[in-house]
């Protein structure tokens, strides 16, 4: 008689909706993703060379049914399959939250479902675990993004002490702002990361903003950008259109932030002892980034990237810190909560 099969392990259906990016997803609790889907607003928000929130939580209100409707697809049984609900509450933009968390709850309480809320930026910390199903604390996370570039020491799967975080900008913002000045398209991040390709990075020094404690600061490196640009004007007419003017500028901006990014990566992994490292955000797309993390850091740690799906604004994340999260505290009773400001790395 030939065993039966195992039974599939439990699947979350999981919902972020945090800033510009619509997703749903199924995560099963040992890591694997079902289906994962993501519509993107960023042709949307490009003409206004940033996101608008009231844009932002408009457009989920019109796409999340769908969304959901898209990745419950890749699960036979669909809504039948799912064990519980994973939302993000915070943080993130208040409309934009209070959709994604609506929905959830409208949804959990009609099929008689359990719902947990996480942190968005506990998500992407364990999206490392989608690439390296087996990656167990201690480790140091390296979490960079259009609002957040913090250094985070993940002690275990319930503990996490902030080392160091940025004093201003946030890298994924100096990305944005500094592809403005080049006359780059939003988002700024691709942008500058295309327009580097073929650049000279040495032609242009920028600094190398290094800060104590693990800090991080990018507004100075932006602001010598500009002041390179206006500098470049006063010496003679240029056109960013022709010429490696801009290509120059662009790779001489982005190997200063990841030189900026990699050498308190260091720091922290030396002081913390850390034999493993995680780069993780939409910022940890960024190629030059990507490379030069695991060539910096060869004999110091193993550094876990995830896909760049994976790195931007995701449901998958989202359902692996939901089932890291009921693992130590249950799923949540009563209404979700929404915080904006919610910077929590723990369950």
């Amino acid at each position: 008689m030939s065993a039966r099969p195992e039974p599939p392990s439990p699947a979350l259906l999981a919902i972020e909706t945090s800033c510009d990016e619509t997703a749903a997803a199924v995560v099963r609790r040992d890591g694997t993703v079902v289906g994962s889907v993501v519509a993107s607003q960023a042709a949307a928000h490009a003409p206004h060379g940033g996101v608008v929130p009231e844009l932002a939580a408009r457009m989920h209100l019109e796409r999340l049914a769908a969304v959901v409707d898209e990745a419950l697809a890749a699960t036979p049984q669909g809504w039948a399959g799912l064990d519980g609900v994973a939302v993000t509450r915070g943080p993130g933009l208040v409309g934009c939250l209070l959709v994604g968390t609506a929905y959830a709850q409208a949804a959990a309480a009609a099929r008689r479902l359990p719902i947990v809320g996480v942190s968005h930026m506990l998500g992407h910390v364990w999206a490392a675990r989608i690439a390296r199903p087996d990656l167990d604390p201690p480790f140091v996370a390296l979490v960079v993004s259009g609002g957040h570039t913090d250094l985070v020491h993940v002690r275990s799967a319930a503990e996490a002490d902030l080392l160091g975080a940025t004093r201003d900008d946030a890298v994924g913002e100096a990305f944005d702002k500094v592809a403005r000045l080049l006359g780059l398209p939003y988002p700024g991040g691709p942008s500058i990361d295309q327009a580097a390709e073929g650049g000279d990075p040495d032609r242009f020094r920028l600094p190398r903003p290094l800060l104590p404690d693990f800090g991080f600061s990018f507004s100075g490196l932006k602001t010598a950008v500009r002041v390179l640009l206006e500098r470049e004007k006063v010496a003679g007419p240029f056109d960013l259109e022709t010429g490696p003017l801009r290509s120059d500028i662009a790779a001489g901006f982005q190997a200063a932030a990841v030189d900026t990014l990699l050498t308190q990566l260091e720091a922290a992994i030396e002081h913390t002892g850390a034999s493993r490292a995680v780069v993780v955000g939409g910022v940890a797309s960024n190629r030059l980034l990507r490379r030069e993390a695991q060539r910096r850091c060869a004999g110091l740690a193993e550094v876990v990237i995830p896909a760049p799906r994976y790195c931007t604004d995701n449901a998958a994340m989202i359902g692996v810190a939901g089932w890291l999260a009921v693992a130590h505290r249950g799923f949540d009773h009563g209404p979700l909560i929404v915080d904006p400001g919610l910077a929590s790395y723990r369950p």
